[in-house]
């Protein structure tokens, strides 16, 4: 039998209850149930039966008609490529606790004040919602079974009034907030929408409450009512009124309100709106096939049948991606937090979302409404995305994921941005000219920077034969743990010193452990980043069937770069090891007491930079703050970007090869971040990082008074300087005697 298209249960399930609630207002002229207790509502009251006939009715046809247009976007979604979110016995309960992050606004709350007003406007209006729904249960039960009657109609009147009170609030600082205090990421994307949207909730809570204090005053004010906090005191602005009067002015202004909501159904599906079903719809689907750091896999490309890789039209889109672009809610957090638009790039993530969605939509079949309205002068003539996107937006980006970290409804933005980066570099060949010297290198040098191979392990000299060299054509790895040092480690002369200083950690915490030198290629990193999955499988596979001809199993590496890859990616090519970063290893180190760091001390002010890809990528915050903290004297400062929100330093994303040519540096941007703490040293655990922050110091003239120091440099410094000092004393001690 064929398949049942997810469009085709979205519109059966809107004419379903739209069939529901006009038989719903059939069913109780039927039966007549009526509730004869002194403290309650009738229903409909002062409504005539043509006006409850022309309700139902009308709901009726706009309930069917919003799953109308509700399918129209899901058959959007459905030409994107699959893409796994099953639930399943091991994702079900992650899926539940994300939806219900989605739907209780918990993510929301990231930014206190947008969290709590848009808490007031969708619990407000979700509680009025309920109300409503609540009342007409009510009148479709026997008499045996109404309960909006005595105590707990009290309650269900004084529950309403409040919400209504906290839904009209919420949209009143909704209001000010976007056209008084114009905050740049909101101010930016304001359009006309957006004061349609809050006019008409604002209409439904104002006539809701004046329409309550009009059916209060049509029914003689009975004193029960005083539990309507606020329809009850309207209700006394109508005492001057004559009967008629009040009751004509209740039909019309009922007549308003319901017209009201018609209109928000209206827009419901055809404005940003519709993200109140599909963002916590997108919070449920966000547990996904991969780890959080790894990219898409693609088939093997020296094998593949496939004719185009990457992602230029919206049918190479996955259905998740192109449903993201109906979730998104417009907000720009992800626009607040991206170094490249910070810094007066082209990119900005949202825009990247919206114009992929201007393309899904102009190119459906049928057409339905962009995801925010476009401006008129915007033409759109084909299905692909980058009508409206340019490479400057697309290889402005450092992956960084700060937008994907940041956004409250989990929209994948830095997969569509990868995506799209492979079909530039493998169908157009078109990128940057410095990532095609860069390619070149990784591919005949095996390393981005060209260098020889043979001069890989030249760092380890310093240590004499202390760093045990492994030849994969030895046989099986005899020692516990793979060093695996990266290219930075091995080539760079800073980071060679990072090199240097964790193997003397390791050493004197006696870890066994050997490196592999010439046969250690860069890992591809930079190349799969910036969309050349070629060249990284090239690479790959040949580290992969190095390591596992090698039988290694436990991996350390400095290279927060190499430990993602080694550890989400290559398991998607056969490659599966035991990864662990250096400030990892460290911290464990340390806690076991395998390196004690008695007497070790340094009296300096240290901030610590976060990298994107130990970070936002992988989730390791705390292990190179502890290795920091475990030396007495320090004192630790943070940025104001830190943890979670911390500031790129610009290299990632293979921007590390690439020159700034538009806007203010990424580095500079973060140096004088750093600078600004007033600290004596910055730390940083990754050597992207240590490369870009150190030249931004150098280029402010600050390095005189302020080093950038990876965490294993600055640990060792504080453990030598112990030795240093009792090696003082005892010479001391002997010249005495």
């Amino acid at each position: 039998m064929p398949r049942v298209k997810p469009h085709q249960i979205v519109l059966v399930v809107g004419i379903g209850f739209g069939l529901f609630v006009g038989g719903s207002g059939i069913f109780p002229s039927i039966v007549g149930w009526h509730d004869d207790s002194e403290i309650s509502r009738e229903v409909f009251g002062n409504i005539p039966t043509a006006l409850k006939v022309a309700f139902y009715t009308i709901l009726a046809v706009a309930f069917s008609l919003v799953g109308w247009l509700a399918s129209l976007r899901v058959r959007n979604w459905e030409r994107g490529r699959p893409d796994n979110r099953r639930t399943t016995k091991a994702n079900a309960k992650r899926r539940a606790e994300n939806y219900r992050s989605g739907a209780w606004m918990r993510t929301l709350l990231r930014d206190p004040a947008a969290g709590l007003m848009h808490s007031f406007i969708y619990f407000g209006f979700l509680v009025l919602f309920v109300a409503t729904v609540l009342l007409e249960i009510n009148h479709q039960v026997p008499e045996s079974l109404k309960f909006l009657h005595g105590d707990v109609y009290r309650a269900y009147s004084l529950t309403s009034d409040i919400f209504g009170v906290i839904f009209i609030t919420g949209i009143l600082w909704a209001l000010v907030r976007r056209y008084i205090q114009r905050p740049y990421r909101i101010r930016i994307k304001t359009k006309p929408e957006d004061l349609v949207i809050l006019g008409t909730f604002l209409v439904i809570g104002v006539t809701g409450f004046v329409v309550e204090g009009l059916r209060i005053a049509v029914a003689g004010r009975p004193s029960f009512e005083e539990f309507s906090i606020v329809g009850w005191p309207l209700s006394s602005l109508f005492d001057g009124w004559s009967a008629e009067t009040i009751r004509d002015t209740h039909r019309w202004l009922w007549g308003v309100h319901f017209g009201s909501f018609l209109v928000f159904l209206a827009i419901l599906p055809t404005t940003k709106l519709r993200h109140m079903f599909t963002s916590p719809m997108n919070m449920y689907l966000r547990d996904k096939d991969r780890p959080k750091g790894a990219m898409k896999p693609m088939p093997n490309l020296m094998e593949t049948e496939l004719e185009s890789f990457g992602a230029s039209v919206i049918e190479d889109f996955t259905w998740k991606q192109l449903m993201d672009t109906d979730a998104c809610t417009i907000c720009g957090r992800c626009t607040s937090v991206c170094p490249a638009h910070a810094t007066g790039k082209p990119l900005d993530p949202r825009q990247i979302v919206l114009k992929v969605g201007e393309v899904m939509a102009a190119s459906g079949s049928p057409k339905v409404s962009p995801p925010v309205g476009m401006d008129a002068d915007i033409t759109i003539t084909s299905n692909s995305v980058f009508e409206r996107i340019t490479a400057d937006e697309i290889w402005a980006c450092t992956s960084c994921k700060a937008c994907d970290e940041i956004c409250p409804v989990n929209i994948e933005i830095l997969d569509k941005i990868l995506d799209m980066r492979r079909y530039l570099t493998l169908m157009e060949s078109s990128f940057p000219a410095e990532l095609g010297n860069a390619y070149r290198s990784m591919e005949n040098s095996s390393n981005p920077w060209g260098m020889n191979q043979g001069e890989r392990a030249d760092w380890a000299d310093a240590l004499g034969d202390d760093v045990p060299l492994v030849d994969p054509s030895g046989g099986v790895l005899d020692h516990e743990y793979l060093y695996w040092v990266g290219c930075a480690g091995s080539f760079d002369d800073r980071n060679k010193k990072v090199a240097i200083a964790t193997a003397k950690l390791m050493k004197r915490a006696g870890v066994d452990f050997g490196i592999l030198g010439p046969s250690e290629l860069c890992t591809g990193d930079p190349a799969r980043r910036s969309g050349n999955e070629y060249v990284f499988q090239m690479l790959a596979m040949q580290n992969i069937e190095t390591l596992n001809g090698l039988g290694v199993r436990k991996i350390v590496t400095q290279c927060p770069h190499c430990f993602n890859t080694l550890l989400n990616e290559y398991p998607q090519l056969g490659g599966v090891y035991q990864v662990i970063h250096h400030s990892q290893f460290l911290m464990a180190l340390i806690e076991e007491g395998r390196l004690s760091l008695a007497g070790a001390s340094l009296d300096e002010r240290i901030v610590y930079h976060d990298s994107c890809y130990l970070g936002r990528h992988n989730d390791v915050y705390l292990a190179p703050r502890k290795v920091i903290g475990s030396i007495s004297g320090v004192e630790i400062v943070e940025m104001p970007r830190n943890g979670t929100r911390s500031m790129c330093c610009g290299a990632g994303g293979a921007r590390m090869f690439m020159e700034e040519h538009i806007g203010k540096k990424v580095n500079i941007e973060r140096t004088e971040e750093a600078l600004a703490t007033g600290a004596d040293r910055i730390a940083v655990a990754c050597p992207f990082c240590y490369i870009m922050l150190d030249a931004g110091v150098k280029e402010k003239g600050r390095d005189e008074d302020v080093r950038v120091t990876d965490i294993s440099m600055l640990l060792l410094e504080a453990m030598d300087g112990k030795v240093a000092k009792a090696e003082a004393e005892v010479a001391s001690t002997t010249a005495m005697e």
